[in-house]
């Protein structure tokens, strides 16, 4: 388990060491048999002419983990995947990012990796859905569609000589507004079929990037009419939503509702507390840390003390014995 940062009283600190070593023991039980260290002989069949695979080394006739981490099997090939490693990007995952650059025919992103990634302006929709090429007054419009410091959620393309590429060809990619940009360490967002959730009780959008980069928003639904009617307005009224020459209907249409805002604030407080822990982070693991704080009355703030985050380490602790046992 990793070392956690809190301000504990000493009580607190037993509850907590003794939560965190029931979810190491149960954790341990599960990775028994995968789960090395730095020189642990790995168990392989030669006769199968098995492939050594990254984090292995052959020492002295046997294949020996060089790191920290899970061992998997692909087929012939054999490699440990580290536990707590930087994000790597792989074709087709789902990341949320930061534009920080408006470039010829394209922007760049931080998404949480060594380098920039590349958005082409070929590789996304246009505002007026129709498939076409690009021309010289798209690239010049650029800024109507992103700017720096929007954020932004893709998918991976692939590796090119220039970068890491990015695409955004579907309604469910494209800018985010009206919601946080939470980022906790990639290690804690696996991969899953799923990274899109629409939280319809709280009425509240969660996508899980798998960079880390995590957002809590206002649901809206996607409709390629609002991106229409933009384009199609006369240049001088097409204008950021929060400007203050928009209509009080504009405005209303935009404005988040309190309790949708205190919602996303709680939800986002939840994933701070899994990131703090050591948990993954899951749509179980957010769901059960937010019923919980709602269950004790708590305020969004609270929610980051100590004692909350002490009663969520043995709420998950209890989860796990349960399960393990039934």
């Amino acid at each position: 388990m990793r070392e956690i940062q809190l301000s504990l009283n000493k009580t607190q600190k037993i509850r907590l060491q003794r939560a965190l070593e029931k979810l190491e023991f149960f954790s341990s039980k599960v990775n028994s048999n995968a789960s090395v260290t730095i020189a642990d002989s790995i168990p392989v069949s030669y006769e199968d002419g098995v492939l050594k695979g990254h984090g292995t080394l052959d020492l002295n006739g046997e294949v020996v983990a060089t790191v920290c981490g899970v061992v998997e099997r692909v087929n012939k090939l054999v490699y440990v995947r580290t536990l707590r490693a930087r994000y790597k990007p792989e074709v087709g995952d789902i990341v949320v990012g930061r534009v920080s650059e408006v470039a010829p025919k394209r922007w760049r992103l931080d998404i949480n990796y060594s380098q920039s990634a590349v958005l082409m302006l070929s590789s996304m929709n246009l505002p007026d859905g129709i498939q076409r090429r690009r021309t010289a007054l798209d690239e010049l419009n650029m800024r109507s569609i992103f700017e720096e410091d929007d954020v932004i959620c893709a998918e991976v393309r692939g590796l090119q000589h220039d970068g890491l590429h990015l695409q955004a060809r579907s309604q469910k990619y494209g800018k985010l507004e009206r919601g946080q940009l939470l980022t906790v360490p990639a290690y804690l967002v696996k991969r899953r079929k799923q990274h899109f959730h629409h939280l319809e009780r709280y009425g509240v959008d969660l996508i899980l990037g798998c960079n880390g980069f995590i957002w809590v928003g206002e649901h809206v639904e996607a409709k390629d009419d609002m991106v229409e009617d933009q384009v199609n307005k006369p240049e001088w009224q097409n204008v950021k939503s929060n400007s203050n020459s928009g209509t009080l209907e504009e405005q209303e249409r935009t404005y988040t509702p309190i309790e949708t805002r205190r919602n996303i604030c709680r939800i986002a407080n939840a994933i701070r507390v899994s990131a703090i822990l050591g948990f993954n982070i899951t749509m179980e693991v957010i769901m059960e840390t937010v019923n919980l704080s709602s269950s004790l009355n708590l305020d969004i703030h609270e929610m980051l003390g100590s004692e909350f985050c002490v009663l969520v380490a043995e709420g998950e602790a209890e989860r796990r014995s349960i399960n393990k046992n039934g």
